[in-house]
């Protein structure tokens, strides 16, 4: 019997271990991972498998990351040899490389004519912190192009810069997108706008006293303070009415937060937006659900930075995914953050020239609105106006589709496209780069944008909205110090509970097996 089962054991050893061999070997050209998350965070996309497809050339990955890494780094540079075997896999034209500079001066001279440049970090060496030179880059190669990814810290993203880089290589016919402020007085920077459309898009300043080229597939327009002459407003009539298409930005109200000033707008672009059945309020939208602003404080003798709620700062995770078109914009988006929105009312009166007006995103249920006597004041006490909330949801997005395939996009918030307002935003400057790319008709990269993962802190936004207004920043602070607590406390009970059952389950099994052997044998 013991030699029965002793040959059985054998033969089972054996038969293991040529099997693991036999799946190594055939692992060298088979890859596959298994994603078991959600949404598939950690599979390459749709949108990168069409861009891949598009291949007509040998595409070179050379990839300049340094061996002795970090734990941190470690991971990452797996999780990109990893994610760049999928790209192999998806086609033949795929190649790519791994390199270490650091152990071969030729090397090294190569990352640097490819433009991939040393970074200095501390590491722990011996017990001792020293500076080390690392290699942290790629190089995408494509006939006579070149696109470079310089420093890869994380994992956060990657396929998107990655697919960016190969649809940069093999776009041909770039699509040109162009901003025309409509403002007299000082302009908006927009250099993180402009840097997000030149990865994809030829972009140009469009002088608003011209007519607009027709090579323009898409229109950008920053809003105004003021009326505009009449042939700035004929010139963009003339660009609709032409089947293109244009992405408005206007608020109703002008606000200063520096002096809490604010302002109704009176100008003649609310009758042009009107015209295409989109009518914008001249109030401002408050919303329970907000962002934060910075306000000064004293506590004793000492003064201090506090972070409070801006009704003002509405965080909008209302969007409309019951239109088909919409619903491609904000695909897989969590949130946009509009500063200082006001409401816009879709006309119900009939116009030949609009097809249909569909909202894209709204305050939540529990908004208000100023419409007089604006007071910007982050302070309840001394602001009263930011408790009166408990309206519907206020449309602060929409779009006019227009009878002949042109379009008219309105966002309430003047400050959206500038570098001091929306642009500072990541999830803002994901909805502008989907609303641009849906409207210049090439969505190949707007699902890939919001699969990034992000980190979503446990906050008080988990509470519902009638309560979370209801209370004081101290009894908010109180309560989120409640939930931390709360899930500490579940991160150390509910392993050891897991570890206790797995041993009881265990010793149970056992005592089982024992127990038939004890029949057989007697």
């Amino acid at each position: 019997m013991l030699i029965k089962n002793k040959n059985s054991f054998i033969i089972f050893v054996v038969a293991l271990v040529t099997g693991l061999i036999l799946l190594n070997l055939t692992s060298r050209d088979i890859f596959h991972r298994f994603d078991l998350t959600d949404n598939k965070k950690f599979s390459l996309s749709s949108s990168s498998e069409s861009i891949v497809s598009k291949l007509d050339d040998l595409l070179t990955i050379k990839v300049y990351f340094s061996d002795d890494l970090p734990n941190e780094l470690g991971n990452t540079r797996r999780y990109l040899q990893d994610i760049l075997e999928e790209y192999r896999a998806l086609s033949k034209n795929v190649k790519f490389f791994f390199h270490d500079p650091e152990s071969d001066a030729e090397l090294e001279e190569q990352a640097r004519k490819d433009g991939i440049q040393p970074v200095q970090m501390q590491a722990l060496e011996n017990d001792q912190m020293v500076v080390k030179k690392v290699y942290l880059g790629m190089v995408l190669l494509f006939e006579n192009k070149k696109e470079i990814i310089p420093l890869i810290q994380t994992t956060a993203g990657l396929e998107y810069m990655i697919s960016t880089k190969i649809k940069s290589l093999i776009n041909i016919d770039k699509k040109t997108v162009g901003l025309m402020h409509l403002s007299n007085v000082e302009q908006p920077k927009t250099e993180n706008l402009t840097t997000q459309l030149n990865q994809h898009y030829n972009f140009r300043s469009i002088d608003p006293s011209n007519p607009i080229p027709g090579n323009i597939n898409v229109l950008l327009v920053t809003g105004t303070t003021d009326s505009i002459n009449e042939k700035t407003l004929d010139n963009l009539n003339q660009y609709l009415r032409s089947g293109n298409r244009m992405l408005f930005t206007q608020s109703g109200v002008n606000t200063d937060i520096q002096t809490q000033q604010a302002n109704p707008i009176e100008s003649n672009v609310f009758d042009f937006l009107k015209k295409y059945r989109l009518d914008l309020q001249k109030n401002l939208v408050l919303d329970s659900k907000c962002g934060n602003v910075q306000v000064r404080q004293s506590v004793g003798l000492f003064s201090m930075n506090r972070a409070v709620q801006y009704p003002f700062f509405p965080i909008v995770d209302s969007f409309n995914i019951y239109d088909t078109l919409s619903n491609i914009i904000v695909n897989n988006l969590e949130q946009v953050l509009p500063l200082f929105p006001s409401e816009i009312i879709i006309d119900t009166l009939q116009n030949d020239e609009v097809k249909n007006v569909v909202h894209l995103f709204k305050s939540s249920n529990n908004s208000g609105k100023m419409e007089s006597n604006f007071m910007l004041s982050p302070d309840p006490q001394q602001n009263p106006f930011l408790k009166m909330l408990g309206q519907d949801g206020k449309i602060l997005a929409a779009s006019s589709r227009l009878s002949n395939n042109g379009e008219l996009m309105l966002l309430s918030d003047s400050k959206f496209l500038s570098d001091e307002g929306g642009m500072s935003i990541p999830d803002n400057v994901v909805f502008l780069m989907n609303a641009v790319d849906y409207l210049a008709g090439d969505k190949d990269l707007i699902s890939l944008r919001s699969r990034e993962i992000t980190s979503r802190p446990l906050d008080i936004l988990q509470l519902p909205d009638n309560v979370r207004t209801s209370m004081t920043q101290d009894e908010i602070d109180k309560e989120q110090d409640k939930i931390k607590k709360r899930w500490k406390l579940a991160n150390l009970v509910l392993p050891s509970l897991l570890i206790i059952g797995f041993g009881i389950f265990r010793m149970k099994k056992e005592k089982e097996q024992a127990e038939v052997l004890k029949q057989i044998y007697d």
